[in-house]
């Protein structure tokens, strides 16, 4: 069975769903970077790690800056690990799918063609590794802020002292938005299990998975406690 043929599987529910997902996957990421009046949590928290580098700058000795970014490095590695071994197993269970045959024909009767399981596990295999990567490229972003925070000059004074630690900044800023691509691009591979329920569970699920996200973002009491200046 060639690809083309396989692809003819799915009804135009199907495909009306897979395109909610991969539309919604990218609106809410769009939109959350790029909130407008309205910021998100993750514009918020930008703002406040250009006021961590510029603190960095009269800290003395900078070792509470250093435990932060080992922090956020190791959270970095544990997310890209979790990714790592979830991409195997769902790579394994795309080259068997007798357990979710078997399950199927348990609830309802029917058989499902091996290659429709396959089909529907690709979502969730793509979501995990676009993820992985995500977290390998932050990880990788937090380590060039971490030497930047180093080459910033322990004198305040020092004309290079500000610029540098302003640079750092946009280091860390960066690295931080790679690591929310990755957490959402996890949740998306959450929902995009749903669709081996069929189609209506596919669009049920990215709907859940749209308003958690956003609910987060623009609606939460994280969002609240940063936006109050009392």
């Amino acid at each position: 069975m060639d690809m083309l043929t396989r692809w003819t599987l799915l009804t135009p529910v199907d495909a009306a769903a897979l395109a909610l997902l991969v539309l919604g996957y990218w609106g809410i990421g769009w939109r959350i970077e790029h909130p407008g009046r309205r910021p998100s949590v993750t514009v918020l928290m930008a703002e406040y790690r250009r006021e961590w580098m510029r603190g960095m700058v009269e800290r003395d000795p900078r070792i509470f800056d250093a435990q932060i970014v080992a922090s956020l490095r190791q959270g970095t590695s544990f997310f890209a690990s979790t990714c790592l071994l979830a991409v195997g197993g769902v790579l394994a269970l795309i080259g068997n799918t007798e357990p979710l045959q078997g399950v199927a024909e348990g609830f309802g009767g029917t058989a499902v063609p091996a290659v429709l399981w396959q089909i529907k596990l690709v979502p969730v295999a793509l979501f995990l590794t676009h993820a992985f990567l995500k977290f390998v490229w932050a990880q990788r972003v937090f380590g060039y802020c971490s030497v930047m925070m180093a080459a910033v000059p322990n004198d305040p004074a020092d004309p290079r002292s500000m610029p540098r630690a302003m640079r750092a900044a946009e280091l860390n800023i960066r690295a931080a938005w790679n690591f929310n691509r990755g957490l959402r691009a996890m949740y998306f591979a959450l929902g995009a299990v749903a669709w081996l329920l069929g189609p209506w569970g596919l669009i049920a699920a990215t709907l859940v998975v749209l308003w958690l996200v956003w609910s987060r973002e623009f609606a939460s009491v994280p969002r609240a406690v940063l936006l109050d200046e009392g």
